[in-house]
């Protein structure tokens, strides 16, 4: 299969899963009233997604490594489109609730996964623009979930979001089923190392351990800073959930935009300063929505500065990471992923506690010195990456690397 091919077959499957890690918030109130329970009560559906989404991240990855990458990809999106399609049967909070953590438990396996699966396949001088482009469809779905959820729920019911997004899924299992045959036919599996092993092994070598605690804080304010551009929107300019879910695919083609860029931008300046550049354009977009309070075309500039960052330093990140375990590539992906959406948690749950004391505006500005000082702290935490990747060759660059 071609690398092209590969990244767009995954990459639809990263895009359901991210629109669907997102799309219960604008339709929250819809739920609530069907189950006759107040929005705050319906809340527990979010965090009863989340906890499982990240725990399992730990999970999937050593079994990936065992038992073939594509096999756990294919096997948990089928289960993922079972239990989001059972999500729109749900007559109480308590059984949608359950629902809802089985579909974040299956969905835990699709992002990091389908990096490890792409480090598998494509050559380590296209691996960054392989993974860019990959992150780019995916987050084009985080980005457009909260107007195709909201237009789906205004037009027919919240539970029509959930029986549309099994519908979309169940077609890019059946089409990655078909796509990944060649690929599961040849992959590798290991089952020789303990479980969590390759955790330890990772968490023990320095420059990981430090790229770890780089992608931990850049989901703090840069996913952090995300959560609430929906509101903002809502807040300042009493926009619909159609014309938020139009500003918010600023974000989604931005990223998308850096993934195809990253790799030749981290060929010139190195993977360590391109991380710096995206994180620095991250702080510049959230000072550009703290400043666009009274325009919502300066707003909407800093949502596509926003995603052009995070994207430029996410899949540098990204490509890092896949140079630490040629052998527990599975295991080194879903700690990528545990962090960066831990640190999304946190930030969230941060940024709820600073609006209600202060402004959407005091985090907004918070988030955008924690995103500048994470910038020039990238400088030595990432030195070691940036070595490696001013190595002779491509060989060099990925074996200096590798720890598991």
């Amino acid at each position: 299969m071609s690398s092209k091919r590969l990244v767009v077959l995954l990459g639809l499957a990263g895009f359901i899963v991210m629109a669907d890690n997102w799309v219960v918030s604008p339709i929250l109130p819809a739920i609530a009233h069907s189950l006759g329970v107040t929005s705050s009560s319906a809340g527990i559906l979010i965090a009863a997604y989340m906890l499982p989404f990240g725990l399992f991240q730990l999970v999937f990855g050593p079994l990936a490594d065992r038992y073939g990458k594509s096999r756990v990809v294919l096997g948990t999106l089928a289960l993922f489109t079972v239990a989001t399609a059972l999500c729109a049967t749900g007559v109480s909070l308590t059984g949608l609730s359950v629902y809802r953590a089985l579909t974040g438990l299956f969905a835990a396996a699709t992002m990091p996964i389908s990096l490890a699966l792409i480090a598998d396949v494509v050559p380590i001088a296209n691996r960054q623009q392989a993974i860019g482009s990959f992150m780019g469809i995916a987050f084009l779905g985080q980005a457009l979930s909260m107007g195709i959820g909201g237009a789906i729920a205004y037009f027919v019911d919240w539970r029509g979001v959930f029986i549309a997004y099994a519908a979309f899924s169940a077609l890019v299992t059946v089409v990655l089923w078909k796509g990944l045959a060649s690929v599961r036919a040849g992959e590798s599996r290991d089952r020789s190392e303990r479980f969590f092993t390759p955790y330890l092994k990772l968490l023990r070598h320095g420059p990981s351990m430090r790229t770890y605690g780089v992608i931990l804080a850049e989901g703090i304010f840069l996913l952090g800073s995300f959560s609430y551009l929906g509101a903002v929107l809502a807040q300042r300019y009493q926009l619909s959930f159609l014309a938020i879910g139009g500003v918010m695919t600023a974000f989604g083609i931005a990223a998308v935009l850096a993934g195809r860029m990253s790799g030749g931008l981290a060929a010139k300046l190195g993977r360590r300063n391109t991380v710096v550049v995206g994180l620095a354009l991250a702080a510049l977009a959230d000072l550009l929505v703290l400043a666009g309070a009274p325009s919502l075309f300066v707003t909407a500039v800093g949502i596509f500065v926003l995603g052009f960052g995070f994207m430029t330093a996410h899949s540098t990140l990204l490509t890092i990471a896949t140079e630490f375990a040629a052998n527990a590539r599975g295991a080194a992906m879903s700690l990528v992923t545990f962090c960066f959406m831990l640190g999304g948690a946190i930030g969230t749950g941060l940024g709820g506690r600073l609006i209600a004391a202060a402004s959407y505006g005091t985090l907004y500005g918070a988030y955008a010195a924690g995103l500048g000082l994470l910038a020039l702290a990238a400088v030595p935490s990432l030195a070691a990456a940036s070595a490696v990747h001013a190595a002779a060759g491509p060989e060099q660059q990925e074996e200096a690397f590798i720890v598991v």
